[in-house]
């Protein structure tokens, strides 16, 4: 029997857990043995791998995060500690990698491929939802949905006070979770990093609104824009005229049991990423694109800047 390992890698996303259930049974059906590397590329480094059991993902595909751990790891960037993590798989014959991820993590991958051979395949992983070649990462529906029942709850307070909320949501430079929840949510206002945007242009229409009866606005703005949620606030009060409270969603987001979409999810990507290795796809992400689950070379999706679907783009 072939050994292959999986590893959660970066920011921990709802989704995880799901897809390392999947891992085990799916690669024990394949006739695969799995190994769990544990705190990601850290637990490659110390030696943390361990045969996965059915035991070790009973029951675990209803809860958020990651059983295994994840990492951020300085040490792996450095060639003498890639070469540790080598050994380490060596030493229990595992050739082939699955790594839960989002782009800085690919990245390291591509390198430790490079380098030592390893045959891998990466699973996108991110609610930011920000690596190119994917129309779709791990834990994005379940991020969406906290956010969603975030902002509604808002609501209810900031109609209640006659009071503009502004929600701040995650994405670095991606603004796909904030853009996604404002037409979802009917707010009033959407700041992303993609688009340009003069907060001059909204004071007159909605002091017009004030005078013809609104009570409240919502503004969801993503964490990239060029002004930080506080300057949005004092701009409802200084120049709008309505009272303003600032609510910045944080890890919240990133938390939760995972949704029926991404537990859904979960078991595609492995599956996919399972039989392209198999299939000695050796070096690829696997990807979701128009309906369809495609396995591409990590120099195109690492090496590529994402952009923010223009359909999508296009309702703002």
């Amino acid at each position: 029997m072939k050994n292959i390992a999986i590893l959660c890698s970066g920011g921990d996303v709802s989704g995880m857990n799901p897809a390392l259930k999947r891992f085990v049974e799916y690669a024990k059906k394949k006739n695969l043995t799995p190994y769990f590397v544990y705190d990601g590329y850290e637990g490659l480094i110390d030696n943390n791998i361990k045969e996965a059991t059915y035991s070790d993902v009973a029951g675990i595909i209803t809860r958020g995060g990651t059983k295994i751990g994840s990492a951020r790891s300085q040490r792996f960037m450095l060639q003498e500690f890639r070469q540790i993590a080598k050994n380490n798989l060596d030493k229990l014959n595992i050739d082939m990698l699955i790594v839960l991820g989002g782009d800085g993590s690919f990245r390291g991958l591509h390198t430790f491929y490079q380098e030592h051979n390893i045959k891998f395949c990466g699973v996108p992983a991110t609610i930011d939802n920000d690596i190119h070649g994917t129309e779709y990462c791990l834990g994005v529906d379940s991020a969406l949905n906290i956010i969603k029942t975030s902002v509604d709850a808002l609501r209810d307070t900031a109609s209640s006070f006659k009071r503009a909320f502004v929600i701040e949501t995650m994405g670095r430079d991606c603004g796909f979770l904030a853009l996604t929840t404002h037409l979802t949510s009917g707010s009033e206002l959407c700041l992303i990093p993609e688009v340009a945007y003069n907060l001059d242009d909204y004071e007159v229409d909605f002091k017009k609104q004030i005078q013809n009866g609104r009570r409240y606005f919502i503004a969801i703005i993503s964490e990239g824009i060029k002004d930080n949620a506080q300057d949005i606030a004092k701009w409802f009060e200084e120049k709008v005229g309505i009272e303003s409270r600032v609510t910045i969603l944080g890890h919240v987001q990133r938390g939760g049991n995972p949704t029926v979409e991404d537990r859904v999810m979960a078991y595609k990507f492995i599956t996919y990423a399972i039989d392209g290795l198999i299939a000695k796809q050796e070096e690829s992400i696997i990807c979701y694109e128009e309906g369809n689950f495609i396995h591409k070379k990590i120099e195109t999706v690492v090496n590529t800047k994402y952009s923010l679907n223009n359909k999508l783009l296009y309702l703002l």
